[in-house]
C-alpha cells in the first residue's frame, strides 16, 4: 500500500503543479479569469482576427519595387510647376480704387474750368468689391468684378462711359487683396495669411515668408490643400525636387506638420520597443541593426518578417494576386531570409516606411526546448515533493 502510494505521489505533484495555476504569484488576472467574467463575449472561431493578408519574399523583384522610399507627388496631383504663374483675378473682399482719365477738360468728369490742374482724371475713393461680386462707379452702376481680370473690368467700364466721357480710360489699382492670399499653418515659425503678387509663388517661397521651419526637414511633411483636394510630399523631397516646387493659387491652404516616424520591433530582436528614424532614412538591415540585432540563441534568421499596408497597384507590379482583397489598401507580410548571404544584401536595401513592424521569429529548436524546460519543472516538482514525504516517514518511524 505504501509503496503504491509513493508511486503515485509524482503524479499528483505534477497535476497539482499544472492545475493549480491560480495560486501561483501573478500580475493580474489570467486570460481564463477574464473570459469567465465576461457578461458578453464577442469571438471569432479559434479567436482569428479575420485579416486577410499577403505574403510576400524579400527578393531580387521586390527590390526593384521597395528598393528605396516612396514619395508622394504635388505635381502630379495638382500639376502648376511648369509655364507661368497664375492669373489673379479680383475677387470678393479685394479692396480697389478706381480712377478715370478724360482726354480733355469739360466731360463728364473733368469740368470746363478745371485750369491749370496736373491731369484730366478723378479718383473715386477706396471701395471693397462686394458680396455680389461688383464695384460701383458713378455713371456705369454696377460692374462684376469678382472672378475677372483688372484689364477686363476697366475695358467693362470704359464701354459703359464711352457715350458720355470724353475718350474715357480707367486705370484700377488693387489696394489690399484678400482673395488672393494663401494660408500657411502648422511647423513654420509664423503662420500666417500670405497675399499672392503677379509674380508667382511658389511652396517654398511661401513657407520662407512664413518664417521657415521649425521642425527637421527629413520628419515634415507639406500638404496642399486646394478646392478639397489635398496631396501631400515630404519636405526633403519637395526642397530637393524642383519640379514638385509648384505655384500655389489664391485660397489654397499650405499645412506644414512634423511627423515622428517610427517602428516596431518585436520578437527575437535584441530590443523590443518603438525606434525612430531620427533625421535620416533606413533599410531593413539598418531598422534591425537599431534594434539591437537578431538574439543568437533565440532567433531565427530564416523568419524575419515585416508588417506594412501596400497599395493594390504596387502588388500588382510585383505580380500579387489581389482579387481577394475589396480595398485599394492590402496588408502585407514581407519576409527576409537572412540565413541566405545575399538575404544580408536585400534587407540592407529594402527601404523601410513610417510605422512599419518589424517581428523577428523564434526557432523551432527554442520552442522545444521552452516544452522540455516546463517538462522538467514539473518532474522536479514532482521529485521534490517524493523526497519530502519518504523523509516524513524516515522521521515518524524514528519516533
Amino acid at each position: 500500500m505504501s509503496g503504491r502510494f509513493l508511486l503515485s505521489v509524482p503524479l499528483l505533484a505534477a497535476g497539482l503543479v499544472l492545475t493549480s495555476c491560480t495560486s501561483l504569484p501573478r500580475a493580474g488576472a489570467d486570460d481564463a479569469a477574464i473570459e469567465a467574467g465576461a457578461a458578453v463575449t464577442v469571438s471569432a472561431k479559434d479567436h482569428k482576427v479575420g485579416i486577410d493578408y499577403a505574403l510576400v519574399d524579400v527578393n531580387e523583384t521586390t527590390l526593384a519595387y521597395l528598393g528605396k522610399a516612396e514619395s508622394a507627388s504635388l505635381l502630379g496631383g495638382f500639376g502648376g510647376g511648369r509655364g507661368g504663374p497664375p492669373e489673379l483675378p479680383l475677387g470678393i473682399g479685394d479692396v480697389v480704387q478706381v480712377a478715370i482719365f478724360e482726354s480733355q477738360s469739360g466731360g463728364l468728369f473733368i469740368p470746363a474750368d478745371a485750369g491749370s490742374r496736373p491731369g484730366n482724371f478723378i479718383t473715386l475713393p477706396e471701395q471693397t468689391v462686394d458680396r455680389g461680386g461688383t464695384i460701383s462707379v458713378p455713371y456705369a452702376g454696377r460692374v462684376r468684378a469678382d472672378g475677372r481680370s483688372v484689364e477686363a473690368v476697366q475695358r467693362d467700364i470704359e464701354d459703359t462711359l464711352a457715350s458720355r466721357a470724353i475718350e474715357p480710360q480707367v486705370l484700377i489699382t488693387t489696394v489690399r487683396s484678400r482673395s488672393t492670399q494663401v494660408a500657411v499653418l502648422g511647423d513654420v515659425r509664423s503662420p500666417s495669411k500670405i497675399e499672392l503678387s503677379p509674380a508667382g509663388e511658389r511652396i517654398l517661397d511661401v513657407i520662407s515668408q512664413a518664417g521657415g521651419l521649425s521642425s527637421p526637414g527629413i520628419e515634415t511633411y507639406v500638404s496642399l490643400q486646394r478646392r478639397g483636394k489635398t496631396a501631400t510630399v515630404l519636405y526633403d523631397h519637395l526642397a530637393n525636387t524642383p519640379a514638385e516646387n509648384i505655384y500655389v493659387a489664391p485660397g489654397d491652404t499650405i499645412l506644414v506638420n512634423r511627423e515622428r516616424r517610427t517602428y516596431l520591433a518585436f520578437g527575437a530582436a535584441g530590443l523590443n520597443g518603438r525606434f525612430d528614424f531620427e533625421e535620416s532614412d533606413l533599410s531593413l538591415g539598418e531598422a534591425l541593426g537599431k534594434a539591437g540585432g537578431l538574439l543568437d540563441g533565440r532567433a531565427d534568421p530564416k523568419q524575419v518578417v515585416l508588417y506594412r499596408v501596400v497599395p493594390k497597384e504596387l502588388l500588382n507590379k510585383l505580380g500579387v494576386h489581389t482579387d481577394k482583397f475589396p480595398k485599394n489598401e492590402v496588408p502585407v507580410i514581407f519576409r527576409a531570409n537572412l540565413r541566405d548571404p545575399a538575404g544580408l544584401f536585400a534587407a540592407q536595401q529594402f527601404a523601410m516606411h513610417d510605422k512599419d513592424i518589424i517581428y523577428v521569429s523564434n526557432s523551432d529548436s527554442v520552442e522545444l526546448l521552452k516544452f522540455l524546460n516546463i517538462v522538467n519543472s514539473v518532474t522536479s516538482t514532482a521529485a521534490g515533493v517524493s523526497s519530502d514525504v519518504v523523509e516524513t516517514r524516515d522521521a515518524i518511524r524514528a519516533m
